[in-house]
């Protein structure tokens, strides 16, 4: 299996941890949670917080075994072709993953941006006009802080994973120290009911709250600049979706136990509205530019992350040449980084946060997560498992249930977001034939 590369291990279990857990914590929960209480309209949304951390530990397993036995730049890219041939599906499979990823990588960054300007209008006033150049300049600081070496990169990102566990320790222990159990545990809010419609209400939750679980991979695209890969790579995912579970958990009861559900269902600013009620409105205000941080190192991880997949197809010949393109001084793939900044600036001008989450999750199941899964399974039955320096538990179960979980969340992302995403896959087929036939390679190898 291919895992040479030319960019420098310089990351260890700390920033490997760290740049995992400030990915997943961006603006996604301080958004969702209001949405995913509205879903349920009672105490039983707490369910779909956990369905949510169920499923990225299911999918970590496979992440971890891919991640450990192949650290190299690109990670789904990378495992999708080695699992299902170099030569010939691996090629499509890979492709497939590209393509996807130059739409929805730049809606994910997009996504945050937006979600960013939104929680500054807060602060200050703005207008549709001024929150779109809020959150296309963001995207270029961000650019221009990651256009350096990778060591610098890594403390870069230990200095912002601190201030997001700062962030959310303070949220966490501000409203368990004010917590209400009348307000929390209101008789309407213990009215629960496992009819069949809470499991479709739990399905549409999580396609929310799982949102905000995404990221805990992202060390799997920095494969290639891991330190001890095989160790590092399968503990930061594993403490990254533990740590941050726990921290998500607690954050739902910090909030419930001091604002009423059918307050907090509404709220556009929740923790804000959070710190406002204990503490008053200059705290919130603060509070506010600390959900600001939080969102700006997310994005940093992101960013970070998917700017090493096109580098990684490029080497391998399967995407445009200079993608590959690694800066003489500075040894990171800079044309990459930038073709994904621009897009992404782009995007943060063009489109609403409403429905972008749901886009982005149908966009990537087939391939990225369905396909990871499937992949593992047909790795373990080509090549066995004596090889892997790290094995799932109770293989195979982790990866079936993690397709039956995908599946049910693709459904729920809704009919025409689960069409939309099949279509985007269709056309990369299309476009894939072409290309291939274009060049005579397989399947129209001569």
């Amino acid at each position: 299996m291919k895992t040479s590369s030319t960019l420098t291990r310089g990351l260890g279990l700390r920033e490997a941890t760290a740049l995992n857990m400030i990915d997943m914590v961006g603006i996604g929960p301080f958004v969702v949670l209001p949405l995913v209480i509205q879903t349920f309209g009672n105490m039983q949304f707490i369910f779909a917080w956990v369905a949510g951390a169920v499923l990225a530990l299911l999918d970590g397993f496979i992440w971890a075994e891919l991640g450990a036995s192949m650290p190299a730049a690109g990670g789904s890219y990378t495992f999708l072709r080695e699992a299902y041939g170099a030569r010939k599906w691996g090629k499509l499979m890979s492709f497939l993953f590209i393509w996807q990823t130059m739409i929805q990588a730049p809606l994910v960054v997009a996504s945050g941006s937006i979600g960013f300007a939104q929680y500054l209008s807060y602060i200050f006033p703005l207008t549709t006009l001024t929150q779109k150049i809020a959150s296309g300049s963001l995207v270029l600081v961000l650019v221009a802080l990651l256009y350096r070496k990778i060591t610098d990169v890594g403390k870069i990102s230990v200095l912002l994973w601190i201030g997001v566990l700062g962030t959310l320790a303070w949220f966490i222990i501000g409203g368990l120290s004010h917590f209400d159990s009348r307000i929390a545990f209101a008789s309407s809010n213990t009215e629960w009911n496992f009819s069949w419609a809470f499991f479709l209400a739990l399905g549409q939750g999580t396609v929310q709250t799982i949102y905000t679980y995404l990221g805990y991979y992202n060390v799997c695209h920095l494969g290639g600049e891991i330190k001890e890969p095989e160790k590092n790579i399968p503990r930061s995912i594993f403490i990254s979706i533990a740590g941050i579970a726990v921290l998500y958990l607690l954050m739902q009861f910090a909030v419930v136990g001091v604002i009423p559900l059918s307050e907090a269902q509404h709220s556009p600013f929740i923790v804000s509205t959070l710190i406002e009620k204990i503490y008053g409105h200059t705290a919130a205000v603060f509070a506010t530019s600390l959900i600001l941080w939080i969102a700006f190192a997310s994005l940093f991880a992101v960013i970070l992350g998917y700017s090493r997949v096109p580098y990684a197809a490029a080497i391998d010949g399967n995407f445009f040449s200079v993608m590959g393109k690694v800066h003489p001084t500075k040894n990171f793939p800079h044309v990459s980084l930038l073709a994904l900044g621009a897009t992404a600036f782009v995007f943060s001008l063009l489109f609403r946060l409403s429905e972008v989450i749901r886009a982005i999750l149908a966009m990537r199941i087939l391939v990225q997560f369905i396909g990871g899964a499937i992949g593992v399974m047909v790795l373990r039955k080509r090549l066995g498992s004596e090889h892997l320096p790290y094995k799932m538990w109770l293989y195979p179960l982790p990866a079936l249930a993690a397709i039956v979980a995908w599946l049910s969340i693709l459904f729920s992302t809704g009919l025409n977001f689960a069409l939309g995403g099949i279509l985007v896959i269709a056309v990369g087929v299309v476009v894939f034939l072409a290309r291939a036939k274009g060049k005579k390679e397989w399947p129209f190898e001569l």
